[in-house]
């Protein structure tokens, strides 16, 4: 209908092909179409059955029923959805091998590769890779293309040997995963390692992390279902899954090769933290150190806090400011945002410190410091919040650098620094578009090899960094800045 080559369905019933309902939903309208003829007689049992349209995608090759609005795990008796599936596949296998040869050709001419990068100011990169959107899945695609342009991060997983799970007659051959297998031997790391390897590799435009998706169901149980998530929360469950993962290692052998200094970090409080470190605390884990001082006899206690992240309140004053350019009032900034979280607070009357000196419940202060900066630092900027009744969405402009972000006035011993061991660099943003945090949708910014992408979904484009600087930022990857070698490192 609108020969769109995005996000392509098949009916099952009568073989037709449309489009998804996140490119222009035809897909979905011939299904509504299909039923009206039905509408105006008495429904028989046979007819109750026929109105289940089922549909596949074209590229995951999972199928759907838009009258139960849920995928389909099950089978015909003759087992026709598969055979349909296998049929898919040979036809993908068969143009992907053409299309291979055509590929390489045009990344050997690196001038021919620069003139399609400039196409049009701003067209698709032939390295870059997109995430096809298994149904509000845009939150975990949007970590995922930011994790992967985390070098370090994303180089140690890509390095690991794969671990072969499938064996028998599947052996060698691509498998579909569905939500009903019982398969209890799964592992993250290996699924999140593919997916990595698969972005980047510049031989196809999007990519399906339909088997991660399986793995994320079966040990995340948060995330089942086809509803929009908090990319936030996915994030840290992400984070924490691979670091617990990696400590215990996979098939009798241990992923922990991160050196023992860093062993006292750990992915959470859930998490212990003298246990081993891993590539996840090595990159992202940082220390907090707590103050509390009582107001009534001046005891101080002070506690330390691992962290992966710091969760960053928007001050109150900024959050009636909508857009970038007014007028009236300052400009909120990630400074300002910084400033509100490690300035001294009095705790409210519902957050008394029971002080050990005074044997009960005081008003005091509270006051935190940073005492050890990870490699990597994560920003997260609450822009939901809970009223009365629902959740509301803080949609404040933030404005953040994209270079040197200094973050010595925040540590506990700065002296002890280097002078450019606390400069920050921008490497990936995520950002949320719409007003809830149950709806709207999800689109990732990162910088790779000196260009900055928008991701969003299967469909990535070149950008700029102006056009990254306006984005209204939910959550912010900062790359610690190497120091340059002085003449006696040389």
């Amino acid at each position: 209908v609108c020969r769109s080559n995005k996000s392509p369905w098949v009916c099952l019933t009568c073989s037709s092909v449309h489009c998804g309902r996140y490119v222009n939903g035809h897909a979905k309208k011939h299904y509504e179409d299909a039923q009206i003829p039905m509408t105006n007689h008495k429904k028989t049992e046979k007819q109750e059955k026929v109105q289940h349209t089922v549909c596949m995608d074209c590229s995951s090759y999972s199928t759907y029923c838009y009258r139960c609005d849920d995928f389909v795990v099950n089978d015909t008796k003759l087992g026709l959805v598969q055979k349909v599936r296998e049929h898919l596949q040979n036809l993908e296998n068969s143009a992907f091998t053409s299309d291979r040869h055509r590929k390489r050709k045009l990344l050997e001419n690196s001038s021919l590769n620069s003139k399609l990068l400039k196409v049009n100011g701003s067209s698709t990169a032939l390295c870059a890779t997109g995430l096809r959107n298994l149904g509000n899945t845009c939150f975990m695609n949007a970590i995922l293309q930011s994790l992967s342009n985390i070098q370090q991060f994303c180089c140690y997983f890509k390095e690991l040997p794969a671990v072969e799970l499938r064996n028998g007659k599947t052996a060698g051959r691509r498998t579909y995963h569905t939500r009903s297998q019982g398969d209890n031997n799964v592992s993250l790391v290996e699924e999140f390692r593919k997916t990595l390897c698969a972005l980047w590799q510049g031989s196809q435009t999007a990519f399906s992390p339909e088997s991660l998706f399986y793995v994320v169901w079966k040990i995340m149980p948060n995330f089942r279902g086809y509803q929009q998530q908090d990319a936030h929360e996915f994030m840290r469950y992400l984070l924490d899954h691979l670091h617990l993962e990696l400590q215990g290692g996979f098939n009798g052998v241990s992923r922990s090769v991160i050196p023992q200094e860093n062993s006292n970090l750990s992915a959470s409080n859930k998490c212990c933290i003298n246990g081993a470190s891993t590539v996840v605390t090595a990159i992202f884990g940082g220390v907090l150190q707590n103050e509390v001082n009582c107001l009534i006899c001046g005891t101080e206690s002070r506690k330390f806090d691992p962290f992966l992240d710091l969760s960053l309140d928007i001050p109150s004053q900024f959050r009636n400011k909508r857009t970038k350019n007014q007028d009236s009032g300052p400009m909120c900034t990630l400074r300002d945002c910084l400033r509100s979280f490690t300035d001294l607070e009095e705790l409210d009357e519902t957050e008394l410190y029971m002080c050990h000196k005074c044997k009960k419940k005081q008003k005091s202060t509270k006051k935190f410091w940073i005492q050890k900066l990870p490699k990597v630092l994560c920003l997260h900027l609450k822009r939901f919040h809970w009223t009365a009744y629902l959740r509301n969405k803080v949609d404040t402009y933030v404005e953040f650098p994209l270079r040197g972000l200094d973050m010595k006035c925040y540590l506990l011993e700065p002296e002890n620094s280097g002078p450019e061991s606390c400069l920050y660099d921008l490497v990936a943003v995520v950002v949320h578009h719409g007003s809830g945090v149950g709806s709207g949708h999800y689109t990732a910014y990162a910088a790779h090899e000196g260009r900055w992408f928008h991701f969003n979904d299967s469909t990535v484009t070149l950008t700029d960094e102006d056009t990254v600087g306006k984005a209204k930022a939910y959550i912010l990857f900062y790359v610690e800045r190497q120091p340059r070698p002085g003449p006696d490192k040389l």
